[in-house]
């Protein structure tokens, strides 16, 4: 029986190959013979749960738009609809929220583990700024699919964060008017989202992802230790030529990454079992209530991912000056790769002062979140959110003064196995 399979799956793949040929050369660049540092670490894991996370949201995102309804009069009713009378409607549409929220948490590690280990540097430049459009374009697409619901939060929060185009002079108006597609969030707003998020966003995500991954593999993967991998005769019996210090991505790499998945898949179902909403963090409490123009909820805040900068905006007293800031925290992130002026790349083998500010930058964004998702009204609050906002820009803006003037260890010829 099990030769019959076999010869059935060479068969198979006989036939494939001989209509398709550049199949075969494609898996091998980008498996087979895609050669891996061997010195990945726990943190290399959060680039294949990404892509884990966004096959989730596509897969239910389908089934939510078979039962949803995107109209100002329906929204909500469709969503309680397959909440409660959709056959394992509840379970779906909590795997699409609680997606969204492990999106960002395994994106956000992913973008620090760039930052621990230097992988923006060159020449990863274009793989870094791939990666930051796809941030972006998440960023985007999140919104849009937070708005759907018509809850009372997804409603104000549509209607405070739009309104900030507001802030621009002389089109201000007009461009919040565009994009609402009324004076209120209502019908055409949500068609618009609905259409952005089911169908334009995700198309333009999955195409950078793919561009992301090809740069990657073009350039070769960053490690740990940040040095480039050796070739010759040592460390691969198979094929001189090969790299020394590199496995074959593909079967070590995509066994191990099951390990990191397995894990994740456990976190996940004990959330979406016993904690979709994470106490109002995934899914804030007044979204349970249909969105009502005519009443305000008390804190107006958006999901947690956005909060370090709405932090930023809320803590700026000017308007615009806030919007600027809270735009400029995010564009800041695009030129790293040119801020680094330091000649090695892992945190390992950095001074003191790298370290430090590597810290100061990691608590200032996880404390801007914390003030974000607050009330907003304690004034010591406030001034803590300025002098973090400043302490946020500072890393970026001194960066290229730090980095050059820090102190750094010997770099290894070849990569260490070392933690």
């Amino acid at each position: 029986m099990a030769n019959i399979l076999t010869r059935t799956a060479n068969n198979v793949f006989d036939w494939v190959t001989a209509r398709a040929p550049g199949m075969m050369p494609a898996y091998r660049k980008h498996m087979t013979e895609y050669y891996a540092p061997k010195n990945f670490n726990i943190w290399y894991y959060f680039g294949s749960l990404a892509l884990l996370v966004l096959v989730n949201q596509i897969v239910t995102g389908i089934f939510l738009t078979m039962h949803f309804k995107p109209s100002a009069a329906e929204a909500f009713s469709s969503v309680e609809y397959i909440m409660r009378d959709v056959e394992w409607g509840w379970l779906i549409r909590y795997m699409h929220s609680t997606g969204a929220s492990l999106f960002f948490i395994v994106v956000y590690l992913h973008m620090f583990r760039g930052l621990l280990y230097g992988s923006y540097q060159k020449p990863r430049e274009l793989v870094w700024i791939l990666g930051m459009l796809i941030y972006l374009v998440l960023m985007a697409e999140a919104f849009m699919g937070y708005v759907l619901p018509w809850g009372q939060m997804s409603f104000w929060g549509a209607k405070v964060i739009i309104s900030l185009f507001g802030a621009i002079p002389v089109i201000g108006n007009g461009l919040t008017e565009w994009i609402m597609g009324d004076y209120l969030p209502g019908d055409a707003t949500l068609n618009r989202f609905f259409a952005l998020h089911v169908i334009a966003l995700p198309l333009v995500l999955l195409l950078l992802v793919v561009l992301h991954l090809g740069a990657l593999h073009e350039v070769g993967s960053n490690n740990p230790d940040g040095v480039d991998t050796k070739h010759g005769p040592k460390g691969n019996r198979w094929d001189a030529n090969k790299p020394v210090d590199t496995i074959p991505f593909h079967p070590y790499y995509t066994v191990k990454d099951l390990v990191g998945v397995g894990f994740f898949l456990i976190l996940a179902a004990f959330i979406i079992f016993f904690a979709p909403a994470m106490g109002g963090w995934f899914l804030e409490h007044d979204n349970f209530t249909e969105a009502n123009r005519l009443v305000t909820p008390e804190h107006i805040k958006p999901v947690w991912y956005y909060t370090p900068y709405y932090a930023m905006l809320r803590v700026i007293p000017d308007k615009l000056g806030g919007v600027i800031v809270m735009f400029a925290a995010i564009a800041i992130l695009f030129l790293v790769p040119w801020l680094d002026r330091c000649k090695v790349k892992s945190v390992r083998y950095r001074g003191w002062i790298s370290k430090l500010m590597l810290a100061v930058l990691a608590v200032c964004f996880v404390w801007l979140g914390k003030i974000g998702a607050g009330p907003g009204t304690d004034p010591v609050e406030t001034i803590i959110g300025r002098v973090l906002t400043f302490l946020y820009f500072v890393f970026f803006i001194t960066m290229p003064l730090w980095t050059k003037l820090d102190k750094t260890k010997p770099v290894p010829d070849r990569v260490t196995m070392h933690d």
